[in-house]
């Protein structure tokens, strides 16, 4: 009989009232026993519409479930997550990891030592477009990424790095199988007292450059990806779910009139040019992830997006970050 994993959610607010909403569908696999939110209002709301037990302290909460779900405001994140580790308690954990780099080392060290399971939540690994995406994705050597989004008054008290960026910073480093050289970037705020919009430049031991950029004060919404390698073009609309794919093979045969043909220009080599737009099939990516968590606990594997994976995102973007501050003391 599969067994149910009696879990609670730590934060009630925008995206923990989706994880509550989500949640309480899978009650295959898991049994919600309650939440905690010190927000009175946001308390209210659950407590009224969904009829969950609110418990007072998350030590509290953390004593009846088996698992956790931190939705919480960053701040919070290690506090929670570290006392549920030493209670070997399984953590989903969304994203950054934690506040900073240091916190997340040691939460590693409590992992290593009570041998929990950490799921971070990068949920954009689990867009069904990447998913598609990842069977063409070899040796990219130039990524450009643009996340862009409408103002919005919540998320502004960090910056745009540790609020977007840091979804392609994962994802980057999920497909490029290299160490970072050298990082470029600046930033800066326009209507948050922190930097709105950023641009960072990774430069991989293996040759590899990703150019991103992100904005949160922009006209329009925008979560694309493009990724260059040896004979192909791969494009993904995180925002719209789709893909785009390019590629280009030798002519070794007499050509069909109806191909695309580039000459590369050396008098003997020509390439057929072959567009692919695969169908994909619309998911709920929140919801996979958190599926994805309990098959995890069930099975107890590595999880797709692991306490390393969050750990190496949040180094990264601290050290955009970084560089965002010396470019500034430069000018």
């Amino acid at each position: 009989m599969k067994k149910i994993h009696k879990i609670g959610v730590f934060g009630a607010g925008h995206l923990g009232k989706i994880h509550i909403k989500l949640i309480l569908e899978l009650q295959e696999n898991f049994n919600l026993i309650g939440f905690f939110d010190p927000n009175d209002e946001n308390a209210n709301y659950i407590e009224d519409f969904y009829k969950l037990k609110r418990f007072e302290t998350y030590e509290e909460l953390i004593n009846q479930v088996d698992c956790i779900d931190i939705v919480t405001p960053t701040i919070s994140h290690f506090e929670i997550a570290s006392l549920a580790i030493t209670q070997n308690k399984h953590v989903f954990i969304e994203k950054p990891i934690t506040q900073t780099v240091e916190e997340a080392e040691n939460l590693i060290n409590l992992v290593n030592q009570f041998h929990v399971l950490v799921q971070v939540g990068h949920v954009e690994r689990f867009n069904p477009a990447f998913q598609e995406a990842i069977q063409f994705l070899k040796e990219p050597m130039f990524i450009e990424t643009h996340r862009l989004a409408q103002f919005n008054p919540r998320g502004t008290d960090v910056p745009v790095v540790l609020d977007l960026m840091i979804h392609d910073i994962d994802i980057i480093l999920s497909i490029v199988k290299s160490n970072v050289k050298t990082i470029s970037a600046s930033g800066v705020a326009v209507i948050s007292e922190s930097d709105d919009i950023t641009n960072a430049r990774i430069e991989f031991e293996n040759g590899c450059v990703a150019n991103l950029t992100s904005s949160r004060i922009s006209l329009k919404n925008m979560r694309k990806s493009r990724f260059f390698q040896k004979d192909a073009y791969i494009s993904i609309d995180f925002l719209l779910k789709e893909l785009e794919v390019v590629r280009m093979e030798n002519i070794d045969e007499v050509i069909d009139p109806y191909d695309i043909v580039l000459d590369t220009g050396d008098g003997k080599t020509k390439k057929k040019v072959l567009f692919d737009k695969p169908d994909i099939t619309a998911t709920n990516a929140i919801k996979e992830e958190l599926i994805s968590f309990s098959k995890v606990i069930l099975t107890n594997s590595k999880p797709v997006v692991d306490i390393h994976d969050g750990y190496q995102a949040l180094k990264v973007a601290s050290l955009i970050l970084n560089e965002v501050k010396k470019s500034k003391m430069i000018l």
